[in-house]
């Protein structure tokens, strides 16, 4: 098998199909993801193990070949002449190597392409603060904040650093400086990358993903000392996400990073992608904003209040996952079944259909 070549023809096929995924795996056919369907590629041969390991190899560079073998697994990211990008992981399984990759969009979206609610523009004016997208993984976090920080770099003349693992979508700088940096290439970890930012002149930081505590304690400690900080953690909800926030960190210092939190904290935005009823995928989401109440809640650690808070502040730009739901059902965008399978309570969500 000729693996550049068959590379080359399986990433044209993820492109023609509208896929978002390309798995490769030894004893499988090459499968892409379409819509959330997994579809093997029933035309392709059953790879081998010789085939699976050949198409990882030809992904990677001399570095990341030794670094995969090295260490069993590896995020990268790869790159074609026409600027065809995808965020892989290569990995280890039965002894084999296989790997996934996820296309990257060639264009950053708008906040409006992608269906996204308008306030979000508020938050990327925002002179400091921290805004954090959560979800499972494959909900869109990534490219919602691709958009806010596109939307930074044609507005705005700030100093922008993404710290990522690895660099998912390339900016072209328009009024702002962009510096993108990428863990294991460009810095040590996340947590270095962003001390070295308070000495960089920076005034907007992205973090791809909080992982640690170190990372975590010096993202919020930036959005006190007037910074505008963006990142995701993979949490269900806003209540889980301060609680995931608050319990990374030993109990002694639990009510130091309560207060932080709470006084710089922007907002909280969870969304899934629903499969549409005309094809394609739309996002459901809940938005949490901080004011008074919620900083309260934070303060006094009462997160289980956090969702009243949210059902109740529905004029201040607030919504709920349920009450966004709901509006998609109506607006005949998802099935009433997709609601209710995407609903973290169905029970709240069926009085909204009585």
């Amino acid at each position: 098998m000729n693996y550049q070549e068959e590379l080359k023809d399986l990433i044209e096929t993820v492109v023609k199909q509208g896929a978002s995924d390309l798995h490769i795996s030894s004893l499988r056919h090459p499968t892409i993801r379409v819509n959330r369907d997994l579809l093997p590629l029933v035309q392709k041969p059953v790879l081998t193990a010789e085939d699976s390991r050949g198409l990882v190899l030809e992904l990677l560079g001399p570095e990341d070949r030794e670094r995969l073998l090295r260490d069993k697994d590896l995020d990268f990211a790869y790159s074609l002449p026409d600027g065809t990008r995808f965020r892989g992981n290569a990995f280890f399984q039965k002894g084999h190597l296989g790997a996934a990759l996820r296309l990257i969009p060639a264009k950053i979206k708008k906040l409006d392409e992608l269906n996204l609610p308008p306030i979000l523009r508020d938050f990327a004016f925002k002179e400091q603060g921290f805004f954090l997208t959560v979800g499972p993984v494959g909900q869109g976090k990534s490219t919602t904040l691709a958009a806010m920080v596109e939307l930074i770099n044609h507005e705005r003349a700030e100093h922008i650093i993404t710290i990522e693992d690895p660099i998912e979508y390339l900016f072209t700088e328009d009024k702002s400086i962009i510096d993108q940096r990428e863990v294991g290439f460009d810095t040590k970890d996340f947590a270095t990358a962003l001390r070295a930012m308070f000495r960089e002149d920076a005034n907007v930081g992205m973090i791809a993903e909080m992982r640690d505590i170190e990372t975590i304690a010096a993202a919020v400690t930036a959005a006190e000392t007037g910074h505008l900080i963006f990142s995701t953690l993979h949490t269900n909800n806003a209540a889980q996400t301060i609680d995931r926030v608050i319990d990374t960190f030993p109990g002694d210092q639990q009510e130091q990073i309560r207060l932080q939190l709470s006084n710089s904290l922007l907002a909280i935005f969870s969304q899934r992608l629903i499969p549409r009823i005309s094809g394609g995928l739309i996002p459901a989401y809940e938005l949490l904003i901080n004011n008074y109440a919620v900083g309260n809640l934070i303060r006094e650690s009462r997160t289980s209040e956090i969702t009243s808070v949210l059902e109740t502040s529905a004029e201040e730009g607030m919504v709920s996952m349920n009450q966004s739901l709901a509006d998609l059902v109506r607006r005949g965008e998802i099935t009433q079944e997709n609601a209710f399978k995407y609903s973290l309570n169905p029970e709240a969500l069926q009085r909204r259909f009585t």
